[in-house]
């Protein structure tokens, strides 16, 4: 992982230990955006939201409680000399904004050449939602997943790139209804020869 991608990780991750509030006080919270909002959080239709929206929070950043490391240390040796790309394409994710804690929603698609052994490919679609669940902004997100392949499969190379639609620029803002963000990160031989980005790049578009 080079200096710049270090820092990227860092910069996603808390700085240091903090209390976690209670159940009890995020429900409270809630209870206080409601009425910010313009609403009256004591009539029938939103008594309930205040745990409805703890429950889901817990769903949506599930993500903190998740270790990359321990997600791709099952790996396979015997892969039958098989040494070519590994593409899990389309892994479909949704994430938070981390400035307006709305969501982006798209899809991913992971490449890597094996070097010590392969990994099963429904890992790789689970270190998406590891990432993905917390809130994020897509460039960091980009740069987590392949800083994590690289880091515990110790491919060859590796590519990453992610298509993703933000709420925070349809719903709000400009209302760029339909826009996509596209980033893209590549390592080793990948990052070396255009040809296996090329390459890459076809087996996305393939059929």
């Amino acid at each position: 992982m080079d200096a710049s991608a270090k820092l990227n990780v860092a910069k996603s991750l808390p700085k240091k230990p903090f209390a976690r509030p209670s159940r009890e006080e995020a429900e409270a919270a809630v209870r206080t955006l409601i009425a910010w909002a313009g609403d009256d959080p004591t009539r029938e239709g939103l008594l309930d939201t205040p745990r409805r929206v703890t429950k889901a929070y817990g769903e949506f950043f599930s993500g903190y409680d998740d270790d990359p490391g321990t997600i791709l240390s099952k790996t396979f040796k015997e892969a039958g000399g098989y040494d070519d790309i590994v593409l899990v394409k389309d892994i479909p994710f949704s994430s938070h904004c981390e400035h307006h804690m709305v969501p982006f929603v798209g899809k991913a698609h992971i490449a890597y050449l094996p070097h010590d052994g392969i990994v099963g490919i429904s890992k790789l679609a689970r270190l998406v939602e590891a990432f993905s669940r917390r809130l994020q902004v897509q460039e960091v997100l980009t740069a987590q997943i392949i800083d994590a392949v690289n880091e515990h499969l110790n491919p060859r190379g590796a590519a990453v790139l992610l298509k993703a639609e933000h709420m925070c620029m349809s719903m709000r803002g400009v209302r760029a209804h339909g826009a996509t963000t596209v980033t893209q990160r590549f390592s080793g031989v990948f990052a070396e020869e255009k040809a296996e980005q090329d390459r890459f790049f076809e087996m996305i578009r393939r059929r």
